[in-house]
């Protein structure tokens, strides 16, 4: 077995290390770090951009850390086990498909929810667009192009479908880990299709490339886009 393929056939993991991310994820990050955390923040800034864009650095901070002490610093592991490493020339030319295809996907994923209701808006994106300026777009393009693409990638694709991929088929493993994903961006409810479409396409990505490299780029392309857009609109 190479070592290009070995990451999906095995891992060191048990069901505690899954278990502890998760509860780190729908528990503390929810009930602590995305309510009371970020109120917090936003009394102190008065701006839900810019307590959005601390809140968003407090659970990336928070995810990789825990990840390293859960999952890979007991077991003397490197930040490569969780997809973190270079990949082939040659895949450049699928990043540009995977984000051709995610927009195409998620422009009609919008198109066909957009005759919903009871949705709930990002208030990111309400305080971008109510104050559109060249030090907003920077900080959303921060904030939604480099941050979230780093630790998201990291810990959904790299742990938890890495960890999903070892113990169950792999079309399983990408709807699981989509799901997961997906979830944890409740409640704004009205993103929630095109973070199952994400999830599904960067899932695609790590397991066609082996690395997390190309999903981070598809995902902080795409979300730079929506940026921006958001910020014309």
């Amino acid at each position: 077995m190479t070592r290009a393929v070995m990451w999906k056939k095995t891992d060191q993991w048990t069901w505690r290390e899954l278990l502890v991310l998760l509860t780190l994820e729908f528990v503390f990050v929810i009930f602590v770090i995305k309510y009371p955390i970020q109120s917090r923040y936003e009394e102190w800034l008065d701006n839900t951009l810019y307590s959005g864009t601390l809140t968003g650095l407090t659970i990336a901070i928070t995810l990789l850390t825990v990840l390293y002490l859960v999952a890979l610093r007991p077991k003397k592991l490197s930040w490569r086990e969780v997809g973190l490493k270079g990949f082939p020339v040659r895949d450049w030319w699928r990043i540009v498909l995977w984000l051709l295809l995610l927009i195409i996907l998620s422009v009609m994923a919008v198109y066909l929810t957009s005759f919903l209701g009871n949705t709930v808006d990002n208030s990111k994106t309400e305080s971008l667009q109510q104050h559109v300026t060249l030090f907003t777009i920077v900080i959303g393009i921060v904030s939604a192009g480099f941050v979230s693409p780093l630790y998201e990638e990291i810990f959904y694709r790299g742990f938890i479908y890495r960890w999903l991929r070892t113990r169950i088929r792999m079309k399983w493993a990408i709807v699981v880990s989509a799901l997961i994903f997906t979830l944890a961006h409740f409640p704004t409810i009205n993103a929630m299709p095109v973070n199952f479409i994400s999830g599904v396409v960067f899932a695609w990505a790590y397991e066609r490339t082996g690395s997390v490299v190309p999903g981070m780029i598809v995902h902080g392309a795409f979300n730079t886009i929506a940026v921006v857009l958001t910020a014309m609109s």
